[in-house]
């Protein structure tokens, strides 16, 4: 096969999304940590379901409009650090092939290497032994091969690709060791083989089928919303268009977001050259469909209702209802956005001045596009994000840079008690430059703990862990393992405290209760000069998270 044109690429597309969806569960067990998150599949798989569905929705025949179609999906969809590098390996990929109708077998192998190399760009510090060798050293060795032995079938370049991509992947236990304790290899590389070893099936006319037993991962979340002021009214709109050649030499972002706020709330309006992704929630999705028509075509249309009215209203679509506008936030100095999990976390942050809450955590990382619906609600001249967690940062600072007419910080906050740390320090009335200085410094001074449980048996570090035992986990380390939970913690928060420690912010989860907590606290005032604050946080999965600065 010595050519790959549209219609062979979207079942390539479609392939790789059935077999990493197929792969998902196995892919999240491989996760190192044995903690009840099961991130690195998930991730892989809403990100890569959502870009490869845009795709497959797309009319366009040509390789380079699929895959400018793919990586919009991806970069919009990307959740984790995972994610967020297969977005880039693809947006890579694209930026290769934008201009071709197909593609020849060097031409595809070129835009792989090309992936590889968007994809380290990406990543401040990269590290080896991860989806990034793997995709580097399988698309720089079939690169190789292709050009030196002339390779001209488009199926032997994807062969290589899965053959050395397997190679790597058995590899990255020897460049992290931490792999190797455990038993298992890099989860990222895994997801990464997964895809294209469902493309390689599909170039040779036996494309994988999506198992009926799979876990299936949801491209985007439903939208359970209600317009607010509106009560259980209205409709969630969403479209993606494609400009026409007047529109996109007129089209105004802002212009298009004022014209929305007449019909209703919730606005989300983001433009990529010709193509606009709009969302918007109104008790008339026909005015906001009309709107959009006189833009361009529609790629991708769908209106949700959240009300009990949906045929009613629809049926009326060409009456002239009246809808008050939403009324606009004062534009303010500085808007602040965090990730928690559980309503008590999160209400801590509304206490903290925090303007907007995105539920994620551990459990499920928000995506850059639930970064930048939120950074969209901001009416100010500074907006800092806390992730709260490490594989957030990543999405949140690619919406930063998507976001790039607004000036956004990603704070450095990797844990709740960082992220409320920086958050105290914040002062609404100082400059910008005394703010983040204020803020990273605060995050730099708080030890982070937390207790779960593990999900399986394994070694960490010489720490022999069975399954259903309490884990206490200092930063990133695993220091105790043991039945009793509160025994975990003691031992975790023995670690913790030292003769500087002046305050500890106990925060106790859904499987926790105040008793506990209490007794905790008595703990630490027994064995420390630190005060303690306790909290409510009705967080799932860890017991307690704790903060000592």
């Amino acid at each position: 096969m010595e050519r790959i044109n549209g219609k062979l690429f979207k079942e390539m597309l479609r392939s790789g999304m059935n077999s990493l969806t197929n792969d998902q569960a196995r892919i999240d067990a491989l996760n190192v940590f044995p903690v009840p998150d099961g991130d690195t599949g998930t991730n892989m798989c809403l990100t890569f379901t959502n870009g490869a569905k845009e795709a497959l929705k797309t009319n366009d025949e040509a390789v380079g409009a699929i895959a400018k179609v793919l990586s919009r999906g991806l970069l919009m969809g990307a959740r984790g650090n995972s994610g967020v590098i297969t977005s880039q390996i693809f947006r890579g990929f694209y930026q290769a092939i934008a201009d071709l109708e197909d593609m020849d077998a060097m031409q595809f192998a070129s835009a792989l290497v090309n992936g590889s190399r968007v994809a380290y760009k990406a990543v401040m510090r990269p590290v080896e032994g991860t989806i990034l060798t793997v995709v580097r050293e399988a698309a720089d060795y079939t690169y190789a091969y292709c050009a030196t032995e002339e390779v001209t079938d488009c199926i032997e370049v994807m062969r290589k690709m899965v053959e050395e991509s397997k190679i790597s992947l058995d590899t990255t236990p020897d460049l992290l060791p931490v792999l190797k304790e455990v038993g298992v290899v890099d989860s990222g590389g895994a997801g990464l083989l997964s895809i294209f070893d469902g493309m390689l099936k599909a170039l040779e006319g036996n494309p994988v089928e999506l198992d009926a037993s799979a876990t299936k991962a949801s491209s985007e979340p439903s939208s359970q919303a209600k317009i607010e002021g509106e009560g259980e009214f209205g409709f969630c709109t969403e479209f993606i268009l494609q400009l026409s050649e007047q529109g996109a030499k007129n089209f105004s972002e802002n212009n298009f977001k004022e014209e929305l706020a007449t019909i209703g709330n919730s606005i989300v309006c983001v433009q990529d050259e010709d193509i606009v992704k709009v969302h918007v929630h109104t008790l008339t999705p026909a005015v906001a469909i009309k709107m959009g028509k006189r833009q361009g075509r529609f790629m991708k249309l769908k209106v949700e209702n959240m009300s009990d009215q949906h045929e009613e209203i629809l049926s009326k679509e060409n009456d002239a209802v009246e809808v008050k506008a939403a009324p606009k936030a004062e534009r303010k100095k500085y808007g602040l956005i965090s990730v928690a999990a559980g309503d008590g976390i999160a209400n801590m942050f509304k206490d903290l001045r925090v303007d907007e809450v995105i539920s994620g955590g551990q459990t499920m990382n928000p995506s850059t596009e639930d970064f930048i619906s939120a950074i969209e609600k901001m009416n100010c001249d500074h907006i800092f994000i806390f992730p709260n967690n490490s594989n957030i940062v990543m999405a949140a600072q690619q919406a930063a840079t998507v976001m790039e007419d607004q000036d956004v910080h990603v704070l450095p906050a990797k844990t709740i008690p960082q992220g409320i740390s920086a958050c105290v320090m914040f002062n609404p009335d100082a400059e910008l430059e005394d703010n983040l200085s204020e803020m990273t410094a605060a995050i730099e001074n708080v030890k982070s703990g937390e207790v779960t449980y593990a999900i399986k048996d394994t070694t960490y570090e010489g720490l022999p862990i069975k399954a259903g035992q309490y884990m206490g986990i200092l930063g990133k380390a695993i220091v105790d393992a043991q039945p009793d939970m509160m025994d975990v913690t003691k031992k975790l928060l023995s670690d913790m405290l030292d003769e500087d420690s002046e305050l500890v912010t106990l925060i106790y989860g859904e499987d926790a209760t105040e008793e506990q907590a209490e007794e905790l606290a008595a703990y630490i005032e027994d064995n420390s000069d630190a005060e303690v604050e306790i909290h409510e946080g009705k967080q799932p999965v860890y017991s307690f998270i704790i903060g000592v600065e």
